[in-house]
């Protein structure tokens, strides 16, 4: 199931965020006139950032994916911490003529993407629109699912399996119901318990929900990493882990379309409110 998101839009100078918030622009905004005829606009996405250098060297090569499955469309990047480039310096290279769509390389919503990355963007007179972040969605799903098949989940379903979706974790309420939502999903692809666990900020942590899980019977708990590169969190939940634990999402193929379907979704999105305001007397 696809989440039913707003993507960001700048209307007046203001850049309305898939949340519904609004944040101040620099800069007058521009429109293209009716029937023109402009160039698409540019994908940059938005990693977190890692100290550790495996997550640069993966996202870059996410991206190499991307580029090769649409060669024609610019694919920028920019980091919110820690690594370089930063996501104000990308859209300060980008300059005020050249429109962008800013994907988050994250996979639930939370305050980076409610807050951190449209305040980045509203303070460029770029024109940019914040798409939906990466989950829920059947794209991350498959990913996931693979991943776990990679690590050794058995093609027949153990009757004492079960799983343990491990993310990053957030304060915000949004973040942990979309990590709800693609643990249930993927719970219905594996025919089992799937139980989401958190690094930092939210209960359950992974070693709580492993002894919830074998408290109740199941001899065989997976730990399926829910994080786009290696990092410490990712490395923390694998320690974890009583039985397998797949590898992070990194450059499986279906990262890369679920990123330009988010670009895509963004450019729709905007696309049908233009028409419809274009029919108001």
């Amino acid at each position: 199931m696809t989440a039913t998101t707003r993507t960001g839009t700048r209307t007046g100078g203001t850049t309305r965020t898939a949340a519904g918030t609004k944040t101040r622009a620099t800069g007058p905004a521009r429109t293209s006139l009716p029937g023109a005829t402009a160039p698409a606009p540019a994908l940059v996405v938005v990693a977190h950032g890692s100290r550790d250098p495996r997550a640069l060297s993966t996202v870059r090569a996410l991206l190499g994916e991307v580029r090769a499955l649409r060669p024609a469309l610019p694919v920028h990047l920019g980091h919110i911490e820690l690594n370089e480039p930063l996501l104000p310096d990308t859209l300060g290279a980008l300059g005020d003529a050249e429109p962008a769509v800013l994907v988050p390389l994250l996979l639930s919503r939370g305050h980076h993407v409610t807050r951190d990355i449209p305040e980045m963007a509203g303070a460029f007179p770029a024109r940019t629109r914040v798409a939906a972040p990466l989950g829920p969605h059947p794209l991350l799903v498959d990913a996931l699912h693979a991943r776990l098949l990679e690590a050794g989940w058995p093609a027949r379903v153990p009757a004492d399996g079960a799983v343990v979706l491990a993310s990053a974790g957030s304060r915000d309420p949004q973040s942990r119901a979309g990590t709800a939502r693609t643990a249930t999903h993927l719970a219905a692809r594996l025919g089992v318990p799937v139980l989401p666990a958190y690094a930092s900020a939210a209960a359950p942590t992974v070693p709580e929900a492993v002894r919830a899980l074998t408290a109740r019977g199941y001899r065989r708990v997976a730990v399926a990493s829910c994080f786009t590169a290696p990092g410490r969190f990712a490395t923390e939940c694998a320690a974890a882990a009583p039985w397998i634990v797949s590898a992070p999402l990194g450059t499986h193929p279906a990262m890369a379309r679920l990123l330009l379907h988010r670009y895509d979704e963004a450019l729709r999105t905007v696309g049908t409110a233009a028409r419809r305001a274009a029919l108001v007397p």
